[in-house]
C-alpha cells in the first residue's frame, strides 16, 4: 500500500468538487418540501457502493454493452440538463413514479452524487493516483455527504424560504453549466469517431 497524503488530498478535492454535495442542497431540501424522505445513511451507502464499484467495474461494464464512457457522459449529462432545467423554471419533467421512499436513492444517490460526472472522474483519477489514496478521498467525501444530509433541515431553517428558492435557481444555473460542459467534454470525441 502506498499512501500519499497530497494524493489523497488533490483526490478528494477533485471528488468534492465534482460531487457538489452542497450546490445539491436545494434539491435536497426540495425533494423534503415535497413530503419524501431522504435517508443520508442510505443515499451516502449506495453512492458509495456505486462508485466505489464503477471504480474497478465500470469500464469493464460499458464495454460488456458495447457503450464507451463518452456516450454515457452524454447521457448523463442530458439527464443532469433536465434537473436544471426543473430548478430553474419550476417545471416537473421527471415523472414521480418510483417507488414510495425512493428519493434516497434517486434521484439523490444516482445521478446527482453517483453520475456521470463522478464516475469520469474516478476513472480519470485511477490513471493519476493509486488506488488506496483514491478510496481513502472517496471516504473522506462521503463523510462530508452524509453530515450535509444529515443537516439539511438545519441548512433549512438558516436559509428561510427566500434563501432556499434562491440558492435552488442559482445551483439550478449550476448545474445546467455543468450539464452542458460535460455533454461538450464528450460530444466531441463521439462525433470525431463518427465523422472517421
Amino acid at each position: 500500500m502506498n499512501i500519499s497524503f497530497w494524493e489523497v488530498v488533490s483526490a478528494s478535492v477533485v471528488l468534492f468538487a465534482v460531487l457538489d454535495i452542497f450546490g445539491s442542497m436545494p434539491i435536497v431540501i426540495g425533494i423534503r418540501d415535497r413530503g419524501e424522505k431522504v435517508d443520508a445513511w442510505k443515499s451516502t451507502l449506495v453512492a458509495f457502493v456505486l462508485l466505489f464499484g464503477f471504480m474497478y467495474l465500470g469500464e469493464a461494464l460499458l464495454k460488456l454493452f458495447s457503450i464507451d464512457i463518452n456516450s454515457f457522459a452524454v447521457a448523463g449529462a442530458i439527464v443532469l440538463l433536465i434537473l436544471g432545467m426543473e430548478m430553474v423554471f419550476g417545471l416537473q419533467i421527471f415523472k414521480q413514479d418510483a417507488p414510495t421512499n425512493s428519493a434516497s436513492i434517486v434521484p439523490l444517490a444516482f445521478p446527482l452524487l453517483a453520475g456521470p460526472g463522478s464516475f469520469t472522474t474516478i476513472i480519470s483519477l485511477r490513471a493519476e493516483y493509486s488506488d488506496i489514496n483514491i478510496i481513502i478521498a472517496l471516504i473522506i467525501n462521503m463523510f462530508i455527504v452524509y453530515i450535509a444530509l444529515h443537516s439539511t433541515e438545519r441548512i433549512s431553517k438558516f436559509l428561510g424560504v427566500a434563501g432556499v428558492y434562491v440558492t435552488k435557481k442559482f445551483a439550478g444555473i449550476i448545474l445546467l453549466a455543468i450539464s452542458v460542459r460535460l455533454f461538450i467534454t464528450n460530444i466531441s470525441p463521439l462525433l470525431s469517431n463518427i465523422s472517421q
